[in-house]
């Protein structure tokens, strides 16, 4: 029997420079452009419109915002949603046509502008370097909102700071809890996070959870994949008990929590990051923290991305939980 590869699983290949050589290569969409008016050309042949922005041109960051294409009459402003895409920190961007429709779907059933985000990936840029482009997308999103004569107008117009929500699929949710966590160190904070959605969040530690132990050899989210992850995204000579992966070890961390404001927290039973999961809605409710956790016992990490159900069902908790 062959040696299990955790880089052949992933499509990976380490380059002695530190960094990957990526094989995968998934559809990419491209946005429709800035149609201005409900009944411009464009805007009539789609739901929803979208666009792309530089957020950093130093880091090669940028956005996709999206918006419904035909607005309320009433001239209500929409909730605001910042989406972070999964990918184990190491793969994925916010073109593949994945994470478009995805956004395409939250912004027409939500009725919202979403914003989502490209941020750096590991190894090349390790960790906090994500928890930085995330803020960077959070202050970009409060600028356009106080600038009266430059800012993007989408946001500027139509979008409602005061409902502003981060969302974040695995490890999108893992920098969705971080951020959160990071804007209550600013002083005034940036602007009102009504919510926080973390879709199985991917959480970590040294010792090993139940869960981890008996899907150690899940054919798709295997323990030494886990592992590898890890090892690829958290900063040198750190290990899987740092804070950034671990947010049950950090006494100063657990306090910030009280602070976190309104929680949804998603996952499957045959997820071997379920048992970190559950034990982070624990911490959560121990805070006092306001959450509601909708786990599923059928189902594995990342099923949304492949069972079209899932996804809807998903998509209808946010639904539910954008006020």
């Amino acid at each position: 029997m062959s040696k299990f590869d955790p880089y052949d699983h992933l499509k990976v290949f380490p380059n002695p420079d530190g960094s990957l050589t990526r094989f995968l290569k998934l559809p990419s969409s491209t946005a429709t452009g800035d149609v201005d008016g409900d009944d411009g050309g464009q805007a009539q042949q789609h739901a929803v419109l979208s666009k792309d922005i530089t957020l950093n041109a130093d880091k090669k960051t940028w956005m996709r915002i999206y918006r419904p294409a035909k607005l309320p009459s009433s001239g209500k402003r929409l909730p605001v949603i910042l989406f972070f895409h999964a990918g184990g920190w190491i793969q994925m961007s916010i073109s593949d046509a994945l994470n478009h429709e995805t956004c395409n779907r939250l912004s027409a059933d939500v009725s919202a502008i979403v914003v989502s985000v490209e941020f750096r990936i590991a190894p090349e840029s390790r960790l906090p370097s994500q928890y930085d482009d995330a803020l960077d997308a959070v202050l970009w999103v409060k600028s356009q909102a106080g600038d009266r004569d430059r800012g993007e107008r989408w946001i500027r117009d139509h979008g409602d700071l005061d409902r502003c929500y981060l969302y974040g699929v695995s490890c999108g949710a893992n920098i969705v809890f971080n951020t959160a966590l990071r804007m209550m160190e600013i002083k005034p904070p940036p602007m009102r996070v009504a919510g926080v959605v973390l879709n199985q969040p991917f959480f970590g530690g040294k010792k090993r959870t139940k869960s981890e132990l008996k899907l150690a050899t899940d054919p798709y989210f295997p323990l030494p994949v886990i592992d590898l992850l890890w090892e690829l995204a958290l900063p040198p000579g750190t290990d899987r008990d740092h804070r950034f992966c671990n947010p049950f070890v950090d006494g100063p961390m657990k306090q910030k929590v009280k602070s976190l404001g309104r929680c949804l927290v998603i996952g499957f039973g045959g997820d071997p990051l379920i048992d970190r999961q559950q034990e982070f809605v624990q911490m959560l409710v121990e805070q006092g923290v306001q959450v509601e956790a909708r786990f599923d016992d059928v189902g594995f990490h990342g099923i949304d991305m492949i069972d079209t159900r899932r996804a809807t069902a998903i998509l209808n908790f946010i639904k539910e939980f954008v006020v």
